[in-house]
């Protein structure tokens, strides 16, 4: 869960081992079915390619998703982690926003990786408002 990345991040010293932390739980994402990595499927304004493929299945949004590379597919995790399995009226950017704020990750990500994380956010709120 989120709290327990927080937690984990309290108890790190260094960036190195957050950034660590972030692509374990990327590494640790089920994998994507390649036949879902289509166009449709990728998120616009990520340097890196990431992909976001929604199905709805018991009212909730579920999300598949996969990025080619490892510290952006830490950052996908960190967000599903958010997202994933909650009914999509319940899917608040800004919270989600807030949340990964809290981390302390726009002090050590570029720009380039900050607006893809941004960009990610924003796809998984209009995927939540279409699903609504």
């Amino acid at each position: 869960t989120l709290d327990d990345v927080e937690a984990q991040f309290e108890a790190f010293d260094d960036w190195d081992d957050k950034c660590r932390l972030i692509i374990a739980l990327g590494a640790a994402l089920p994998p994507m079915d390649p036949a879902l990595k289509t166009d449709a499927n990728k998120v616009r304004g990520c340097a890196s390619q990431v992909w976001l493929h929604p199905t709805v299945e018991g009212g909730v949004l579920r999300l598949a998703a996969d990025s080619d590379a490892a510290i952006v597919k830490g950052l996908v995790a960190l967000v599903l982690m958010l997202a994933d399995g909650r009914r999509p009226a319940e899917i608040d950017a800004a919270e989600i926003k807030a949340r990964l704020d809290g981390l302390g990750l726009s002090k050590h990500l570029s720009s380039n990786r900050t607006q893809g994380l941004a960009s990610m956010i924003g796809r998984i709120d209009a995927l939540a408002k279409e699903a609504a």
